[in-house]
């Protein structure tokens, strides 16, 4: 193939299994991963939530590297408006250091999680949220070890500083986070699994190519895969997005209508909740491989983040294992 595919790995949780066993079925998804071929491996950011427990992806994605030989693994991701930039990127230059090579720091802008948690998670600090692109512009610096002179904080490092820096990526879903990412000259990651719009992703794309055309471009993106199209069909039909759109304009996604609701309340504002048809690429290996095989051909995409929501466990795994590159590259041997 000419383009590469990664996994994005929430820590779904089920019903009747332990937070222990659900943090260990995303150790045990990582190996697997690195043994059928993927690229790398990501664990995302959720505050207080009863549907996944993967609220501190810095401190798995230490875990996973121990666990973990040669696959690349990172945050998908830290959720800068809420931490020191300066923090974050000594927590990441001392995984480097640990394992040169491997590591990469995704960095959303989204809160992780519902106003309740985010006013825990900002408690005691001054911060409004407000100041995301700063923030991101000083963590390059920091990462890279090139503070301006005329910055307050001139002459700081992030120690310690690695043999290899780990590899930035911000994550968004829309042509403005693309336009932030090339003009600081990091990598970028639009999340299709939320904003599923194919002429935003193409606004997107060619923003992004034409002030940053060196750098890399991926698409994380909502997979079902099964034997037969008729089970892959079915297993993606029982997935919703949930939308809360509040009066203040702001729309965000969540995992579930309770939550959606809550977050209203929590708001203070007045809001509605809508569900929406999820953008499921779903099918045989083959057909899911066609179809990103054109979303590669249109827009560029240089690799694939999987997000495969399916509940139940062994399902799954086995759609991750069904388009993975090891397992597609015996197809075309084969065919």
């Amino acid at each position: 193939m000419s383009y590469k595919l990664g996994i994005l790995d929430q820590s779904p949780v089920v019903e009747g299994v332990s937070n222990y066993d659900t943090l260990q079925k995303t150790v045990d998804l990582a190996q697997k991963a690195e043994s059928w071929g993927y690229e790398r491996f990501w664990v995302s950011e959720h505050h207080n939530s009863d549907t996944v427990a993967g609220s501190s992806p810095e401190v798995l994605v230490s875990y996973l590297l121990a666990k973990t030989k040669t696959i690349r693994v990172g945050s998908g991701g830290v959720m800068l408006q809420h931490y020191s930039p300066y923090k974050v990127a000594e927590n990441f230059n001392v995984l480097s250091t640990l394992e040169p090579g491997r590591v990469d720091l995704g960095i959303g802008k989204a809160p992780g999680g519902l106003p309740l948690s985010t006013k825990a998670l900002q408690y005691g600090t001054v911060n409004t949220g407000e100041d995301f692109e700063a923030r991101l512009a000083f963590l390059q610096q920091l990462i890279h070890d090139n503070v301006p002179q005329e910055h307050e904080l001139a002459s700081i490092q992030a120690t310690p500083i690695p043999p290899v820096k780990p590899e930035t990526y911000l994550l968004g879903a829309s042509p403005n986070s693309a336009k932030l990412a090339a003009e600081l000259k990091v990598s970028y990651a639009f999340a299709r699994f939320i904003n599923a719009d194919n002429e935003i992703l193409k606004e997107a794309a060619n923003l992004y190519r034409a002030i940053y055309p060196e750098g890399t471009f991926i698409v994380s993106v909502t997979v079902v895969t099964a034997p037969t199209a008729e089970e892959a069909k079915e297993l993606a039909s029982n997935h919703k997005i949930i939308k809360v759109h509040l009066a203040s304009g702001r729309t965000l996604s969540l995992q579930t209508v309770e939550q959606a609701e809550k977050f209203g309340e929590e708001s203070g504002e007045a809001y509605e909740v809508k569900q929406y048809d999820a953008n499921i690429i779903y099918g045989t290996p083959e057909q899911v491989k066609q179809t990103l095989d054109e979303l590669h051909q249109t827009y560029g995409v240089d690799e694939f983040i999987l997000h495969t929501p399916i509940p139940n466990p062994e399902q799954r795994l086995r759609s991750f294992e069904l388009l993975s590159p090891k397992n597609l590259l015996k197809q075309a041997v084969h065919a």
